[in-house]
């Protein structure tokens, strides 16, 4: 197996300490065990992801497939047209 060296910031490191005492894990074998779930399909979510997923959806009243038409929806909203000064 080979070795290599990181640094981590202060939290994620006590975050994977923590996790490991609690485990009864090495602190390599929790590191390796992240670092497979984060470069597996269907694995964690993108933090950025988590942050939003509560809001995913829940505005009323858009098309369903707006990312396919996108130019047809806007054109029939008029937005981007010319408007009075």
């Amino acid at each position: 197996m080979k070795t290599m060296t990181v640094r981590l910031p202060e939290a994620l490191a006590a975050e994977i300490e923590s996790e490991s005492r609690r485990r009864r894990l090495s602190k390599s074998d929790v590191v390796r065990e992240r670092l497979a779930a984060a470069v597996t399909p269907g694995g964690p979510r993108p933090a950025l992801l988590d942050a939003i997923a509560d809001v995913i959806g829940s505005a009323d009243g858009l098309p369903r497939d707006l990312s396919a038409k996108t130019k047809s929806y806007l054109k029939s909203t008029r937005y981007g047209g010319k408007r009075a000064r």
